[in-house]
């Protein structure tokens, strides 16, 4: 009797309902178990970001251990000192809160009073209805607390969490890489030391370009909301450019902020169209110029797929989901170009190539077959 392993052909319609069965399984697992899998990946993250000041200080004389610790220490020193200043902007505001609510009550007003002159709506009305939802936003003001004071013990638990996976990503990075090769030991060492380095690589090139095209980002709006006259340019020039984390809407998202600001404290409403305007060319800027050419083609996916993963992990993970949707997509296409079953996919959410003119008749492409006989000779010589 025969006991080797037989690979069993299966119908198209089988393979297609194993793939669909295995796809809801990990779908299902990833929002199932999102509390311990988006700190590990932020930690994956943080680790790749770390890892070159880790490896310089133990090229030094430097323990390990010690050095992680060194590096961890900084890192979070510098969270704490971005968030320290982020504080004292937002205590800034409380100057002009007497301000803002009245410009808002003026706002409101005139509203109401439009929308009886247009609308028949009559006064009493609209104020019994604001009061109803007033009411009800009263009602329903312990359970806002309560959901902010977790979100918040949520937040610091995961800030814990990634420290604490980062550490261990840090300090056992070679156990991991022997646990690759015993669990492929099939492949070549060789090969798996290319995919883990070209992880490496686009994760660490990802970040690197991200944060200066934060910088340049909110320069640019930072100096535009001064040339506006707006308060607070610094912040809401930043602010506006850490959204950029989420592709293609973030920084129009950030506009609304520093537009409403300007809109109750100004007494000219196109200034508040005026910062919108600037948040939408900043926006053009970043993604025509800035970031193709900063992060270039790092992570090479196409818009579709990135449209399409980005509405995946978001609906899987919420925002931690959308801000790590690309450098996940981008690690996935790298795992898919090494895998020779799985390059047809990795080709499939890359960029896509352009099109080679068609070749009109034969004798072109007769007087083409020399030219790439001498290319194809060249790249064989170099090689």
């Amino acid at each position: 009797m025969n006991n080797r392993s037989q690979n069993v052909d299966l119908p198209f319609y089988a393979k297609l309902c194993s793939i669909l069965i295995a796809m809801v399984i990990i779908i299902y697992g990833l929002h199932t178990l999102e509390g311990i899998l988006i700190p590990l990946v932020f930690a994956i993250l943080f680790s790749v970001l770390l890892f070159p000041l880790v490896e310089r200080l133990e090229n030094w004389g430097v323990p390990r251990v010690l050095s992680i610790v060194i590096c961890l220490i900084l890192a979070l020193a510098v969270v704490l000192g971005l968030a320290y200043v982020v504080s004292i902007q937002i205590r800034s505001f409380a100057e002009v809160v007497p301000k803002f609510v009245e410009r808002s009550t003026v706002y409101i007003d005139k509203l109401r009073t439009f929308a009886d002159e247009r609308f028949n709506i009559d006064r009493r009305q609209q104020g019994a209805e604001v009061q109803k939802y007033l009411n009800k936003a009263m009602a329903e003001g312990g359970t806002i607390v309560t959901s902010t004071l977790l979100a918040t013990t949520s937040t610091l638990t995961n800030v814990f969490l990634v420290l604490l996976f980062g550490f261990f990503f840090l300090l056992y990075r070679d156990f991991f890489r022997s646990f690759f090769y015993k669990a492929f030991e099939d492949t070549r060492k060789s090969k798996i030391d290319s995919v883990m380095e070209g992880i490496y690589t686009v994760v660490k090139d990802y970040l690197a370009g991200l944060v200066l095209v934060i910088l340049i980002i909110g320069t640019l709006m930072t100096v535009g909301l001064f040339i506006l006259g707006i308060d607070y340019a610094v912040f809401f020039g930043f602010f506006g450019a850490c959204l950029v984390l989420i592709p293609y809407f973030g920084i129009s998202l950030g506009s609304l902020l520093p537009a409403a600001y300007a809109l109750v404290t100004d007494d000219n409403p196109l200034k508040a169209v005026a910062v919108i305007g600037l948040f939408l060319f900043v926006q053009m800027l970043e993604g025509n110029f800035i970031t193709p050419y900063i992060v270039g083609s790092k992570v090479s996916i196409n818009p579709l797929a990135a449209i399409i993963v980005l509405l995946l992990w978001e609906n899987v993970w919420g925002l931690p989901g959308l801000v790590l949707a690309l450098p996940m997509t981008a690690i996935i296409k790298v795992i898919f170009d090494a895998v020779d079953e799985l390059k047809p996919y990795g080709f499939l959410i890359g960029e896509a190539e352009k099109p080679r003119p068609p070749i009109k008749n034969l004798q072109q492409l007769a007087d083409q077959l020399p030219k790439r006989a001498k290319k194809i000779g060249e790249v064989q010589e170099k090689g």
